[in-house]
């Protein structure tokens, strides 16, 4: 039988190395996992009390609303306007999805058809692309880096286009690459959108995993923003809350709409005792995203310094929870794939392909900073241990 959707997917070549991890520690392996950026860090305790006790509640049990109960986005218009000083109309301007993933995918749905095309930074976090493809679009590339000025990047691919793009999506900070930009860069965005008749979809996942003093913007602080863009902030990382698939898009009205039309074909609302308890949260955890950006900060710190201790410096990333590495030199031509599944097997270390974020991703490796500061020394001691030709700096 073919399936229509899926039958032209590459492999998804992260399960190469989620399999080598699960037969490491099923031969009694310590496998140190920095791959899949799964937070570790447990939900406020206000989050968990709440949802205890609205499940409870049998009049929590029934069906709720696909857009998000009211209180709900109220709590996340009075976040945003706390946070960025964006003030957004909760019944027209956000509605509630049930993750990012889930959000983005039924956007493009709502976007996208055969023939239409769609800018995507490569490498890019899986999804980016593969929501355009789902709903049948060609996905043009704007390469990502952190060396190079982006701005100019996309302003020559979408040029160079044909069919025009209708829709650009932009992710700051950037997973997997670390890269940011300032309200500047957004400022340009949407002038640039606006010149274009070209729809902007930001997903701020990563909002408040600054480094160092940086503070990520939001695209709709730009004055006018809501009239070409929508952005996704999800409480997955700010608020430690992965597993609760709790997440928003927020901006232009008319888009706003068009994704409640869709999802009210296809899902009744995340189950109402986790809309509480994240209205709850976002009402009252608001200290919560610090506390997570410091500790992140902290294992970003770690790993990078004892990276550079045994021979293999990396560029410190001013944001995400993310660490991107080019594969050292001796070790390049293995290609990212057979590289980390060397560090699984041999050092006991589980990272991430670049490849698996698209081509541009090729040449390195993603650690998500997922373990504790001593965890991660221990990775890195063991990774020295495996790569006996990288050569660490010697003392002055």
């Amino acid at each position: 039988m073919e399936f229509r959707r899926i039958t032209n997917l590459p492999p998804y070549v992260f399960t190469i190395i989620d399999q080598l991890k699960v037969a490491g520690r099923r031969a009694g392996d310590d496998i140190i996992d920095l791959g899949f950026g799964n937070p570790d860090l447990p939900s406020p305790d206000i989050t968990v009390e709440k949802v205890q006790e609205a499940s409870a509640n049998p009049r929590n049990h029934r069906y709720s609303s696909s857009r998000g109960i009211p209180k709900l986005r109220e709590a996340m218009a009075g976040y945003y306007d706390h946070r960025f000083g964006v003030k957004l109309d909760p019944d027209t301007q956000i509605i509630n999805t049930i993750g990012a993933k889930e959000g983005l995918s039924h956007l493009m749905w709502t976007l996208l058809q055969p023939g239409d095309a769609v800018l995507v930074p490569t490498p890019s976090y899986p999804i980016h692309r593969y929501a355009a493809i789902f709903a049948g679009a060609e996905v043009r590339e704007m390469p990502m880096s952190t060396d190079i000025d982006f701005f100019d990047v996309m302003r020559e691919r979408w040029e160079y286009s044909w069919p025009k793009p209708r829709v650009i999506v932009l992710s700051f900070p950037h997973n997997p690459t670390g890269a940011c930009v300032d309200l500047d860069f957004m400022a340009q965005a949407v002038e640039f959108a606006r010149e274009n008749d070209v729809l902007l979809v930001h997903d701020n996942a990563y909002a408040e995993l600054g480094f160092d003093g940086y503070k990520p913007p939001s695209i709709l602080q730009v004055d006018g923003a809501t009239d070409v863009a929508v952005e996704l902030y999800s409480m997955t990382k700010s608020f430690s809350m992965a597993g609760w698939r709790v997440a928003f898009m927020l901006g232009n009205a008319e888009v706003v709409a068009a994704l409640t039309k869709i999802k009210s074909y296809l899902d009744y609302g995340a189950f109402q005792p986790i809309q509480i308890a994240a209205t709850v949260t976002l009402n009252e955890a608001q200290d919560h995203p610090e506390i997570v950006q410091k500790i992140y900060q902290s294992r970003r710190d770690t790993l990078c310094n004892g990276l550079e201790r045994i021979g293999w410096p990396i560029d410190p990333p001013k944001g995400t929870m993310f660490a991107w590495a080019p594969i050292p030199e001796p070790y390049k031509h293995m290609g990212s794939v057979e590289f980390c599944s060397k560090l699984v097997t041999e050092a006991k270390v589980a990272t991430s392909p670049g490849v698996g974020f698209g081509p541009g991703g090729e040449g390195n490796v993603r650690f998500a900073l997922i373990e504790n500061e001593q965890r991660i020394n221990q990775a890195i001691r063991q990774i020295r241990d495996a790569l006996p030709d990288l050569v660490a700096p010697t003392e002055d």
